[in-house]
This record gives C-alpha cells, structure tokens and sequence, in this order.
C-alpha cells in the first residue's frame, strides 16, 4: 500500500475517496515521464503510460457521464475501442493528464450532486452486458476503483520497465 487513503465521513465520501487514491497511482505513474516514454511500450504488452492514463480518462467518463447521466459527451461508439489504449495524433501524454483532472472534477461534482447513491441507470448495449441490466451510482463507483486499480497496477509495471522506479520511489517523488 503506497499511500494512506483519507479518512471519509460517509459512503459517498469513501468511494470518491479511494477512486481518487487509484487515481493518483496512475498519474504518480506517469509522473516526470517525456512524451516519448509515456507512449513506450517496453513490454510484451502493448500498453503505455498514456495509453492507460487515455483509457481511465475515457472510461471513468463513459461510466459517469456516459451511462449515469445518459449524456453523449461520455459515451463511446464501438468503432473508437480500438483506439482506447494509445494516443491518436495531436494527442499528448500531458494533455491526458489534464483532461483526466478535468474528468476526475466532474466525477466529483456529478456524484456529490446525486440525491443518493441508489440512482441507477441502464446499461448501454454491450455484448458483455445482459439484455435490459442496470446498475446503481454505487455499484458505478466501485466498478471505476476496481477498473483504475486494475490499470494503476498495469501503470505501475509499464513506468518500471521504462526507467526503474517503482511506485513508492513515485510516491515519495511527488509528495508536497
């Protein structure tokens, strides 16, 4: 455990929380990394820092915009997967960060708005996704912590590969 989540006053506190802490893992990951290092793919994967730090991005937006709010600005089109995982051209590494602060912000205000928790929504038609499912704000946010957790870990490999450092030498590195 390379950090000590904040101490929550309630269940919506707690999960935006630790979705947070997950959050940090993956931006400590490409922390100090150039441009050209961010889109290395050093291992047998074809996962790079910015390409990880894209898809948690797109994916926290889909999940929170996208299907909680049924709004179009977060909803992704099948014909863009393949696209989820690496940076495009004109896309940048530092420019996926920002736009990741940018997400994580309305993530905050969207879930800190809703009336509760049990809002729900319909799950959009996904081949993985049973016929007419729904899934509650709740069960949203832990699907996001588990996702970007599962993804920090794959950031955290990536980063060592391409230069060494582990996550607690990035977290002592951006402590301030």
């Amino acid at each position: 455990m390379p950090i000590l989540v904040r101490a929550e006053n309630s269940e919506r506190d707690s999960l935006l929380a630790f979705l947070e802490a997950q959050r940090g893992a993956v931006r400590r990951a490409a922390f100090g990394l150039t441009e050209e290092q961010g889109v290395a793919t050093p291992s047998v994967s074809a996962l790079s820092v910015a390409g990880l730090v894209k898809h948690v991005a797109r994916c926290e937006r889909f999940w929170i915009v996208g299907v909680l709010m049924d709004d179009e600005r977060g909803k992704l089109q099948p014909e863009q997967w393949a696209d989820e995982h690496r940076l495009l051209e004109g896309e940048t590494l530092a420019g996926w960060l920002k736009e990741y602060e940018a997400v994580a912000a309305e993530t905050e205000e969207i879930v800190r708005g809703l009336p509760s928790l049990e809002v729900d929504a319909p799950l959009p038609p996904a081949p993985w996704f049973p016929p007419n499912s729904r899934r509650t704000a709740r069960w949203i946010l832990t699907h996001l912590i588990e996702e970007v957790a599962r993804h920090a870990g794959h950031a955290d490999i990536v980063r060592e590969s391409i230069d060494g450092r582990t996550a607690f030498e990035l977290v002592d590195a951006t402590r301030g």
